[in-house]
């Protein structure tokens, strides 16, 4: 998800206003949530096979934990660093520095996502009140309901937010170095509360589903609310920071050093450079 049209392909004729892009948002937002219903139906009735998938992995990846110190121990570091409260700090974080450079909108999409996300995960949690997987010897303890994963939805949409705000600067190479970083880290956070023995794998398909709809209903609301602000919010944001980052590159390119001049020979007598001759 980008919030702005980028200058690699420059569009024939005149360019697309920011608001056309609001039917490729809205479908993110109702697809996410409508597969998340579906799964939803399925967890509730019991459906076999989902039933069967999270059950064979949640035994299967907490046998693996209980048996190994290492992988266990890594897990837990992982879960920790990509912990609900420290992905939303890292969005507050980015949204102060974008507030202060005087980019007001897209310093509030950036705190929405966060709070819109923390707003929604606890919402259906609490409705939906599934029990978390329970053994007689844990290797990792989780309070609260069960769907979806608070983890797995914090990493999501802080790795997209964070991908949706470099993508403007970025190049090709860069954009997709970005969104694959970005997308392993989410995988990965999802990938250690099912190691940990704390969700079902659906909890985690349910965080991924529900972060997509965060991000695509919050970018159309605030489309909405104020129509072209982001993308103007974007320009303002490559003007304030194109000087720092020049100077960080000039700075860091030392200037080749100039070749050692000859000293200058003095030519014959009569001619320019020479002395002159006596009259």
């Amino acid at each position: 998800m980008h919030l702005t049209s980028t200058p690699d392909r420059p569009p024939a004729g005149r360019p697309r206003p920011p608001v056309a892009r609001l039917p490729r948002y809205a479908a993110i937002a109702l697809g996410s949530t409508a597969l998340c219903g579906v799964l939803l139906v399925l967890i509730q009735t019991g459906w076999g096979p989902l039933a069967r998938l999270d059950h064979g992995w949640a035994t299967g990846l907490h046998a693996v934990a209980r048996h190994n110190l290492a992988f266990t121990v890594a897990m837990q570091t992982t879960t920790m660093l990509g912990s609900p409260l420290i992905m939303r700090t890292v969005l507050g974080l980015a949204a102060a520095w974008l507030w202060a450079i005087g980019a007001r909108t897209l310093a509030g999409w950036t705190a929405a996502q966060a709070l819109v996300g923390w707003g929604v995960e606890w919402a259906v949690k609490i409705a939906v009140d599934r029990p978390r997987p329970s053994w007689p010897d844990p290797v990792a303890q989780a309070a609260g309901p069960a769907f979806p994963s608070g983890h797995t939805m914090a990493a999501a949409i802080t790795a997209a937010t964070l991908v949706a705000l470099v993508w403007p600067r970025a190049d090709r190479r860069t954009r997709i170095i970005c969104c694959t970083l970005g997308g392993a880290g989410a995988a990965l956070i999802g990938f250690t509360r099912l190691a940990l023995g704390v969700h079902w794998p659906s909890d985690v398909l349910g965080g991924w589903l529900l972060a997509a709809g965060v991000l695509g209903g919050t970018t159309v609301l605030v489309q909405l609310w104020r129509p072209g602000a982001l993308s103007r919010d974007v320009r303002r944001v490559n003007w304030r920071t194109r000087p720092r980052v020049q100077s960080v590159l000039a700075s860091s390119v030392p200037f080749p050093e100039l070749p050692d001049q000859p000293a200058e020979e003095p030519g014959p007598p009569g001619r320019p450079g020479g002395p002159a001759d006596d009259q």
